[in-house]
Formats: structure tokens, sequence, C-alpha cells
């Protein structure tokens, strides 16, 4: 009426001719003819009469699979491992999911130690791994022997007392609510803003 023409749906197709009532006992060559004409014509899912997925994407989410996430005591949960200097600043971090223990990255932090350092840690890494790795960079590893090991090991408990470095870097990152309830998907974007966090402490310290 005032729009233009070409605008309008041809649906010429779609119309069977009427045929009188035979031996078929039906109308028509075939029930449901058009619709399947309309069905090879749309190529869209959201106008097919059965929808479906779409075909590349064979019900698998792009990505990692774990996103650095894992399940703990406390639910889908990250971990952070860091490793801080004698001024409580930041040189070293790793992501992994809740469910990691916290020596399985020692050892690559242990490698951003300098030679002839102290390395203070929990009881948690009281492993012969990490004691002999930190030997050999000429570190000495002042970490509480566990009660049930057998070989005993020097520990002073006045230089542990400065292991809080460690506690109190967690705590200033916390302050962020973005870190401390981690809302990025992404491993990498979540690792980046800690990062960024920890550029503003050394440019603070």
């Amino acid at each position: 009426m005032g729009r233009d023409s070409r605008t309008l749906w041809t649906t010429h197709d779609l119309l069977q001719p009427v045929c009188p009532v035979a031996q078929s006992r039906g109308v028509g060559p075939a029930v449901g003819g058009g619709f399947r004409r309309l069905q090879r014509r749309t190529g869209d899912d959201r106008f097919h009469l059965r929808a479906r997925p779409p075909t590349w994407c064979d019900g698998q989410k792009r990505g990692p699979s774990d996103h650095g996430l894992g399940r703990s005591r406390g639910g889908l949960t990250s971990k952070i491992h860091a490793l801080v200097d004698a001024e409580g600043r930041p040189v070293g971090l790793r992501l992994t999911g809740g469910q990691v223990h916290d020596a399985c990255e020692a050892e690559a932090l242990i490698e951003a130690i300098p030679e002839g350092a102290t390395l203070l840690g929990d009881k948690g890494y009281d492993s012969n791994a990490i004691r002999e790795q930190a030997e050999r960079k000429n570190v000495w590893a002042n970490i509480p022997n566990r009660s049930n090991r057998k070989q005993r090991f020097g520990f002073s408990p006045w230089l542990y007392r400065q292991r809080n470095l460690v506690e109190r870097f967690f705590n200033r990152i916390k302050q962020f609510r973005g870190i401390a309830t981690r809302y990025d998907r992404c491993p990498e974007n979540y690792l980046a803003a800690v990062k960024l966090v920890c550029t503003r402490i050394w440019c603070h310290a």
C-alpha cells in the first residue's frame, strides 16, 4: 500500500492445487509437502521447525577446560601461588585451581629466588624435592619439619616469623573486589588483573 512491493514475501510456491478426494482419501499430493519446502527455503535455525545447535560448535566450548578453577572444600575456587621478597613485594605468581597443592608450584617459584637467599615456607612445602632444588641454587630452605619426617633439617623460629610478609601481601590484594571475588572467566585476564595490583604495590613500596 505504501511500501515497496519487493518487501512482500512470495508464497505462491507454498500453495498446492486442491485435488478431489479419490482412492488416496486425502486432499493434495501429500500432507506436509508445503512445510518441507519451507524447511528447505529457510537456512536460519531460528525459523526452522526442528531447531538445533550449530554444527561447528560440536557441543564443546572454546578455551582451556579448567579455566584455572578447581573444586575444593569451598566449591569452585582458584588459588594464587605467590613469592615475595624481604619487603613483601611480589616477585613470582602462579594461578591454578583450588584443589592443587602448594608444593606443585613451588619448584617454578624457586627459580625466581636469587642465590644465597633464604626461603621461608610452611609445612606444606616440606618435601625433599623442594629442599634439593633450593640447595642447588644455594638457597637455605627455612621450612618447619613435618612430624612424620625421619630426617630432620635445621629450622629457625625467629626467621620464620617473617613469613607473615606473604600473608600480608594476600591481604593487600584482597582489598580489591575483583581479585577477592574472581569475576574474569579467562585465567589470563584474571592473572593480568593480579599483576596490575602487584605493580601498584611495587610503585607504593
